[in-house]
């Protein structure tokens, strides 16, 4: 492991480009439920066992038409969760080796906000299935988004629905709904991430041949984040830094740690060798 991490720090130290990209395992550190199986979705949300609902089959946007009050107390109760969750210290080491390069940019799956919360530039993020902090109409009547940050949903924990008001579109007045990308949506709407997907396409043209890739919490479950790292690993011939316990294998540089304990090992090593 300590050669691995040496490899790690000398391929983050030769790179004028850092590429973060990160799924659902950066932010269990911070203390968020970890989804990966069912039962783990279970024990972070008891409801869904009794109804028998995996998180693909709740988090889908056929419940904001057949069940507003079940689709928001899930997502109202997300939304308090990655509201009032501080990122860990992982967040801050990791800004702070990115700002010492040339540039850098996330790429994320999350939906959480938590790297702008740690203040990570939000035109450097791009989180492909959105952000639960934006919201839409459901219909949707037009191609609009707006911020949840007024938003405050009631919810009655124990029968796990979301009480009156809802959330509603300001335009039509249906049922809204976050703006992320669930499972069978074909409403999402992907203006915002669109907008992000060309800064990152300009990071990456600028940080062609100088560029490393260090990606933390990415697993096989929902493989957005680990296909598209290695398609740029490939198109850039950059080294890959996988951190992941379970798996880190088809990477350049496997880690098989957790993200904080990762980062922190990476971010001490680096503070004793200044780069």
């Amino acid at each position: 492991m300590f050669k691995e991490l040496d490899e790690a720090v000398r391929a983050i130290r030769e790179a004028s480009f850092l590429l973060i990209s990160a799924g659902a395992g950066m932010g269990v550190d911070s203390g968020l439920p970890d989804f990966r199986g069912r039962e783990g979705f279970w024990r972070a949300y008891p409801i869904a066992k009794k109804l028998g609902l995996s998180f693909a089959q709740l988090a889908n946007p056929r419940w904001f038409q057949e069940d507003p009050s079940l689709a928001w107390a899930f997502y109202g109760h997300r939304l308090q969760l990655y509201r009032t969750t501080k990122p860990h210290q992982g967040f801050f080491q990791l800004l702070e080796i990115a700002r010492r390069k040339r540039d850098y940019f996330v790429l994320t799956s999350n939906v959480d906000g938590h790297f702008q919360k740690a203040g990570y530039a939000p035109h450097k993020i791009y989180e492909v299935h959105g952000s639960i902090h934006y919201l839409q109409c459901t219909t949707p009547c037009q191609e609009t988004i707006w911020s949840a940050d007024k938003v405050q949903v009631t919810i009655d924990m124990e029968r796990f629905k979301a009480q009156e008001p809802l959330p509603r579109c300001p335009f039509c007045h249906a049922i809204a709904r976050p703006n992320i990308l669930m499972f069978g949506d074909w409403a999402w709407i992907d203006s915002r991430a669109r907008e992000q997907e060309e800064h990152f396409a300009s990071f990456l043209n600028r940080a062609h041949g100088d560029l490393v890739i260090v990606e933390i919490g990415a697993g096989t479950g929902v493989p957005t984040i680990r296909m598209m790292d290695e398609e740029i690993q490939g198109r850039f011939q950059a080294p890959l830094i996988r951190i992941n316990p379970a798996e880190p294998e088809g990477a350049t540089i496997p880690l098989p740690l957790r993200a904080k304990e990762a980062i922190a090992a990476i971010y001490e090593r680096l503070q004793s060798s200044p780069f």
